[in-house]
């Protein structure tokens, strides 16, 4: 695909920056006390500082200046204010995390700040223009209703992402996979004409893919470095805008692949992990009068190492998944025969995932376990 090359560059920036960035980071953080302590709800067991999404921060402003010096990436980022304006709403989302991590801020606070970021990113003309639904066609968004809908879609995919950065590795490569998958999508889709060339949605993806791989080196179990609510916040600000805009903006087309019927459904697949987790996590916590920012554990990834999987292996099988779930959206896409099986391999794995995640299983087998000890 033309400038696929140019975007892993541009990634690769970013890779290499916040790699270097990490050690550096690393000790700031430890300087200034800004780590996270073990408590009975997590699962680290020492005093890891934060600094991961500093790093991470460092690396997207590097790399976004990288993207300069090649005309197709400058093309992009000054043919409108969308890139200004993510540049701005991440930093905004940043600087939300850090203040949360070392001072727990009130959950409205931290809702303000996240409807802070989508503002911006409103007004910079980064958001969806469009909804298609099945059998319902095209949707045009007014300007009444896409500030809400901006909101509601930057709240929710950066508390997803933050909800699933309980072990080592996992959030940052759930996120890493889902922002791959993304910008080979939205190349994919210029190259079949259903995206404009100018659209900078592969590029955010990109982005975001290259400061998650160089994280990952410092952060992977036993991990040195964590990203925080800083780090956590930022990446789901910058799905949310990837996605917007490449979700929110395919044109209208049919019979190259399945998620032309209804692109928004592109998000739920690549970031299915995090999102259903989130999902549960609301449902679990609004059904015992509990708040939706009070912690438990009770995520997926609490439920795998209580079935008996270890630290990486959890990590490694939600990482599996992540990537399962994004090949189910680039492969029908190179090539279109898939689509007719889609439906049902997403109805197979939806058994599967249910079959082994499921609280109820979960606490079944927790109770059998401690029947057949008491019984030893």
């Amino acid at each position: 695909m033309q400038g696929l090359g140019v975007y892993g560059l541009i990634a690769l920036v970013g890779a290499i920056v916040t790699l270097l960035v990490n050690p550096p980071a690393r000790e700031i953080s430890v300087r200034l006390g800004y780590s996270a302590e073990p408590d009975a709800r997590k699962v680290h067991k020492v005093v890891t500082p934060y600094g991961g999404g500093g790093a991470m921060f460092v690396g997207f402003c590097v790399a976004l200046c990288a993207a300069l010096a090649f005309p197709v990436t400058r093309a992009v980022i000054f043919g409108s204010r969308e890139m200004l304006g993510v540049l701005l709403a991440t930093g905004v989302m940043f600087v939300v995390g850090v203040l949360d991590d070392f001072r727990d801020m009130s959950a409205p606070a931290k809702v303000g700040g996240q409807v802070l970021a989508a503002t911006i990113l409103y007004f910079s003309g980064c958001t969806m223009y469009q909804l298609k639904l099945p059998f319902a066609g095209f949707i045009v968004l007014g300007p009444s209703v896409l500030p809400i809908i901006t909101a509601i879609w930057v709240f929710a995919l950066s508390n997803a992402i933050n909800l699933i950065d309980g072990l080592d590795g996992l959030a940052g490569g759930i996120v890493a996979i889902a922002s791959g998958t993304l910008c080979v999508y939205g190349l994919r889709l210029e190259q079949l004409g259903f995206l404009p060339s100018s659209n900078v949605g592969p590029l955010i993806a990109a982005l975001t893919f290259g400061v998650c791989v160089g994280f990952l080196k410092d952060n992977f179990h036993p991990a040195k470095l964590f990203m925080g609510d800083a780090g956590a916040l930022m990446l789901g600000l910058l799905m949310s805008a990837s996605t917007m805009v490449i979700g929110g903006r395919t044109a209208p087309a049919g019979g190259v692949t399945f998620f032309f019927f209804a692109p928004l459904l592109i998000p739920v697949f690549i970031l299915g992990v995090p999102l259903t987790d989130a999902i549960f996590a609301f449902l679990r916590r609004t059904l015992s009068g509990q708040g939706f920012h009070t912690p438990d554990k009770n995520h997926i990834h609490h439920r795998l190492m209580r079935l008996g999987h270890g630290h990486r292996r959890t990590v490694l099988i939600l990482w599996l998944w992540t990537a399962l779930l994004c090949g189910f959206v680039l492969f029908p896409l190179f090539y279109p025969s898939a689509n007719v099986f889609l439906p049902a391999a997403v109805g197979v794995m939806i058994v599967v995932f249910v079959t082994w995640s499921s609280p109820f299983l979960t606490r079944e087998r927790r109770a059998e376990r401690a029947s057949s000890r008491s019984n030893s």
